[in-house]
């Protein structure tokens, strides 16, 4: 998508909508007129043939009226099927938009990560295929049927007036008193579906230790606050949707009496008297349903309140022009990052040049700001100063889905996704068997994933527990290898791994170095780190040293011998 104003990506789903909904106003104009079938039928039996008795003329009269109500059901199940397809089309020009800058907003903002976003988009779907967007194709032809009622008898017309007024009434003040309770208990509601998410994430830490039933009752009492505001809200709704019901079959009712005393003063047939009492339910109709509507119409608007916020928060990115394959020189300049939620910075003033091919081992205490600096030149978190180059352009210049092919990451938190081993390693791309044997033989696990049950082909996800954390960090290696990609980033790559699997990760190491990759690996293992060119040595957010391996544990060494109290984690 281009790079839009951000409140103007819905806007523009609706805009390429806007034949559709024409189409669909057209067939309401059709449909409206043909409810007129009812009245005029009624008209016609009572004046034309119980006046005549006429068992012929009933006979096409019926057959007319049958006729015009069949065509009526078919144009709203046009109607129906068109507005379907709009809100299809929304929802293909809205997902991808929105799934992308829902993750945009995790990565930026990790404690609102939540997938309410496409809950929303798919309110708003609903409420475009049901009943309730009905009521706003019909209320314009409202001023119609109470035309015909003036034609009638001006007493019909102004006393339809005045019940149309009545009912408009009802519905403002249902608005009025429901919109912030039903605000307030969305609100509510999102809050307490994200404590849920966030908890479930937790399961196996709430299960040891006990935790469920406290934590738990911190999510209940959230939904309570929930359901109370929704039961307010739905308390005051149901009342001015019960009086709107009452009312109307009031003046349904009433509007008989007021025929009935023009019959009587013989300004008025019979046949008028009862079709215009059906009409009037007619033209009354679409207020009705607005009012018991307001609801769906309120949770649609408050969900495209969200979705307006999360892409003002998120523009649409722009595309770059495509940038070289990068060959592996990256440059670190003057970098400060401030970590998403955080005032204070995690790095500042860094500065690292690595050559392509070089093998970088990243050490320092905890809170140093090792996995910070690997977010930081892959991209996932922003600057706050300075720059990260590959190859000389700013990683932000590189568009994220040509760079990422070209690098591989580890994190310390290994997520596999619903799939199977090869899919995974593939990273859900087209799956090349050979490249994905190739990066399982590199990291090592390639006898492993013969001996599952499907071999690659064995279904695995977040929601699998059938792979040790050894095992699915060694898949995960695997997978930031595929494709023999020119800048890896391992971050603990060796946690969860026994002997075995360090002899693994070490001769894979080996075979990058012979490929020419540059790898920075992050580790508090030091046996990992025989086989690395450059040593980085990072303390609060710092540099603290950086060179040749070698000289920099000298450097240690000397710094240890001289200030026992400040010895370095390696």
């Amino acid at each position: 998508m281009s790079n839009t104003t951000t409140t103007d990506d819905i806007k523009l789903a609706l805009k390429y909508s806007k034949k559709g909904f024409m189409a669909a106003g057209f067939f309401s104009l059709f449909i409206n007129l043909l409810m007129l079938t009812g009245p005029l039928y009624m008209l016609q039996v009572y004046d034309r043939v119980v006046a005549s008795r006429s068992l012929e003329t009933l006979l096409y009269l019926s057959l007319i009226m049958v006729l015009m109500f069949t065509v009526m059901g078919t144009l709203e199940w046009v109607r129906s099927r068109i507005l379907v397809r709009i809100s299809n089309q929304m929802d293909r020009f809205l997902s991808q938009r929105v799934y992308s800058a829902m993750f945009e907003l995790g990565i930026r903002a990790p404690n609102q990560r939540t997938s309410q976003a496409l809950t929303d988009l798919t309110s708003m779907r609903q409420f475009m295929t049901g009943n309730g967007l009905f009521a706003f194709f019909d209320v314009p032809w409202m001023p119609i049927y109470i035309g015909l009622l003036f034609i009638f008898h001006p007493a019909f017309g102004w006393f339809s007036v005045g019940a149309a007024i009545i009912l408009f009434f009802v519905a403002v003040l249902n608005e009025r008193s429901t919109k912030k309770l039903l605000a307030e208990a969305n609100g509510e509601n999102v809050k307490a579906q994200n404590l849920a998410t966030s908890n479930l994430r937790n399961a196996e830490v709430l299960h040891a230790m006990g935790m469920l039933p406290n934590i738990m009752g911190r999510w209940y009492e959230q939904h309570q606050t929930f359901l109370q505001k929704q039961t307010d809200a739905s308390d005051k709704a149901g009342v001015y949707a019960n009086l709107s019901k009452t009312l109307r079959m009031v003046f349904q009712s009433l509007i008989l009496g007021l025929g009935a005393y023009y019959v009587v003063l013989n300004e008025m047939t019979p046949g008028m008297m009862i079709a215009g009492s059906i009409l009037m339910g007619r033209a009354l109709a679409p207020l009705d349903l607005l009012i018991n509507s307001w609801a769906g119409f309120n949770n649609a608007r408050a969900a495209r309140g969200r979705l307006e916020e999360l892409l003002t928060i998120i523009p649409a990115n722009e595309r770059n022009m495509q940038l070289p394959e990068p060959q592996g020189q990256v440059t670190i300049e003057n970098l400060t990052v401030v970590p998403p939620s955080s005032k204070k910075p995690a790095l500042q003033g860094v500065n690292v040049q690595v050559m392509p091919g070089e093998q970088i081992g990243i050490v320092g205490p905890s809170a140093a700001g090792k996995s910070t600096f690997a977010r930081a030149m892959l991209g996932i978190w922003p600057v706050a100063g300075g720059a990260v180059r590959i190859d000389g352009a700013e990683v932000k210049h590189y568009n994220a889905d040509q760079l990422g092919p070209h690098i591989g990451y580890l994190p310390q938190d290994i997520e596999l996704f619903n799939g199977t081993v090869s899919e995974n390693i593939a990273r859900f791309g087209e799956v090349d068997p050979d490249k994905v044997v190739e990066a399982a033989k590199k990291a090592g696990v390639h006898e492993l994933i013969l001996r599952l049950p499907n071999a690659y082909d064995t279904p695995i996800g977040a929601d699998t527990g059938s792979l040790s954390g050894g095992q699915r960090q060694r898949i995960g290696l695997a997978r930031a290898l595929y494709d023999q990609p020119k800048i890896i980033v391992l971050d603990e790559p060796n946690s969860n791994l026994d002997e075995a699997g360090e002899q693994a990760l070490s001769n894979t190491m080996q075979i990058l170095k012979e490929e020419g990759a540059t790898v920075f690996i992050i580790s508090h293992r030091t046996s990992i780190l025989r086989h690395i060119d450059k040593l980085l040595v990072m303390r609060d957010g710092q540099v603290q040293f950086f060179g040749p391996r070698d000289e920099v544990m000298k450097q240690l060494a000397a710094q240890k011998a001289a200030q026992p109290q400040l010895s370095a984690s390696v």
